[in-house]
């Protein structure tokens, strides 16, 4: 794993290391998951569909219509996934209102900002990622969005890292990626990239 570790990122001047940085939305700059949870399980029991809070854990970084054919077929479950899905996102969004940032997460993106490329790289749609950026106030401070719509693969496959890095004009090897999740740590590592878990930092 390349798992960065050599500065204390929540204090550091990370600029002299890297050249670009990018960050996950959901569960690293959105403290967003519980509402996730709650809105999957709201769409999901109406249909019949069981989704624990450690399955949904371990599936973070996945895009939303990629759960439910998983979770359906699995349980042997019929279900339209695109109404599902809707009815997923407008549950979220109905509580977006809860919504807070992840602060030290925000924090380090803030004393960056202007001073390195920065991109957001997140497994969910654009409508929803920049409708969360924009209510904690930091749509404005990303250079590209990179959202499930942009890459045919999604994580734990580099795409969305690769070409965030690429609409950044950086060098994969030269970026640092901000992840709460293992899909994302994989993803990270297959782009070449390193990263840092900023869920300890996170939990402090």
């Amino acid at each position: 794993m390349n798992e960065f570790n050599e500065l204390i990122w929540t204090q550091d001047d990370l600029s002299n290391r890297f050249d670009g940085l990018i960050f996950d939305c959901d569960g690293t700059l959105t403290d967003s998951m519980p509402l996730h949870f709650r809105a999957w399980r709201e769409a999901l029991s109406a249909r019949g569909v069981e989704f624990t809070e450690n399955r949904f854990y371990s599936m973070a970084g996945m895009p939303t219509d990629k759960i439910i054919s998983i979770l359906s077929n699995e349980q042997n479950v019929t279900i339209d996934v695109e109404s599902t899905a809707d009815a997923k996102e407008e549950a979220f969004e109905s509580l977006m209102g809860d919504l807070q940032p992840l602060q030290v997460v925000c924090d380090c993106a803030a004393r960056h900002r202007g001073q390195i490329p920065m991109a957001v790289a997140s497994g969910g749609i654009r409508p929803i990622v920049e409708q969360q950026l924009k209510h904690i106030g930091i749509l404005d401070w990303f250079d590209t969005i990179v959202t499930s719509e942009d890459t045919e693969l999604h994580k734990p496959e580099p795409d969305a890292f690769l070409l965030a890095a690429k609409q950044l004009g950086v060098d994969p090897k030269r970026c640092l990626v901000f992840e709460d999740s293992p899909l994302g740590f994989d993803a990270a590592c297959r782009a070449g990239m390193e990263f840092i878990d900023v869920r300890p930092a996170a939990a402090a």
